[in-house]
């Protein structure tokens, strides 16, 4: 893959069982599960393949439930993909409402855990850490659990931290469709620092006057598959006629047709190959760091174990 290419998928299909009885999803999880002839598949995402270079914004557009969080998880790592290729040359991060967060943990808490997984010394996360509250604006709610917070106040802080963890590649889903213009304007602005630095940008959004602003270049998601992609503007052009049209339907026929796209979306996985082992060793690891952190985390917050005493042993090698 060439240098210049930050981002490539090769056929890849994202499927979840239909109906599958809770033994098997654990025995699933565990890997001990074996797909049959008869197994229904949902397919999030199917045979998509496209390429973004280094320095590009791209704008995903398309329906509620088109699969455009299921591609934003997939680029930031969260999750991986069923079956086909996806390669990241550089560090994902994806910002999205409550993405990573612990609702029981303190905005402090949740600052440093994420950092530290994103791969900051304790020392980076001092040296930035004022500087994340400050972004933020949310002033002594900082002090409090996730949970009392409203979604603005998550998106702040999950932006926040995300822009000053230093990402190649940024993922922004949704996040800026909650809060107040003021802040949004703000998170736009460094955006465009971003963009300027030559940083790949993947841009989620109902608004096609945001995607216009921000993007050179657009993917149009559709029940799973790309239905139109390239320069921004005619792709987002294809897509905004598309809406309009939608939008002269009537409730009832809005409701049918997405009812027969979702049921298209339904089959075996005879059309690909199935990798139960093709998991992000990236991912394995955030798991299991966001796990430890959390059993330390709270410790922490029942004062058995200072969190502080915890990174720093992470940092010595633990």
């Amino acid at each position: 893959m060439s240098e210049n290419v930050k981002v490539k998928l090769e056929n890849v299909s994202k499927v979840y069982p239909v109906n599958q009885k809770k033994s098997d999803k654990v025995l699933s999880v565990l890997k001990f599960w074996k797909q049959n002839e008869g197994d229904k598949f949902y397919f999030a995402l199917n045979n998509v393949s496209f390429e973004v270079n280094a320095g590009d914004s791209v704008g995903l557009v398309g329906l509620n439930g088109a699969g455009k969080s299921t591609l934003s998880n997939l680029l930031g790592e969260v999750i991986a993909p069923s079956s086909g290729k996806l390669t990241i040359n550089g560090k994902s991060s994806l910002i999205a409402i409550s993405a990573g967060l612990n609702n029981e943990l303190s905005g402090e808490t949740n600052i440093r855990m994420k950092c530290l997984m994103h791969g900051l010394t304790t020392e980076q996360i001092d040296e930035r850490f004022n500087d994340i509250v400050e972004f933020s604006e949310l002033g002594d709610f900082i002090k409090q659990p996730i949970k009392t917070y409203s979604s603005g106040m998550k998106s702040r802080l999950g932006f926040a931290i995300a822009v000053h963890t230093d990402p190649d590649i940024l993922i922004v889903d949704e996040a800026l469709s909650v809060g107040d213009d003021t802040f949004s304007n703000k998170c736009i602005l460094r955006m465009k620092e971003f963009q300027k630095q030559g940083k790949t940008i993947f841009f989620v959004s109902h608004s096609i006057r945001q995607i216009q602003n921000m993007c050179n270049k657009a993917i149009w998601i559709h029940y799973g598959e790309i239905k139109a992609m390239g320069d921004c503007i005619p792709t987002v052009g294809l897509y905004a006629r598309f809406i309009k049209e939608y939008n002269s339907y009537s409730k009832i026929k809005q409701l049918e047709y997405k009812q027969e796209m979702s049921e298209g979306q339904i089959g075996d996985a005879k059309s690909i190959v199935l990798n139960k082992d093709n998991v992000s060793k990236n991912a394995l690891l955030q798991m299991s760091l966001l796990f430890i952190l959390f059993i330390f985390a709270l410790l922490s917050q029942l004062g058995i174990i200072p969190l502080t005493e915890f990174l720093n042993h992470v940092k010595s090698g633990i």
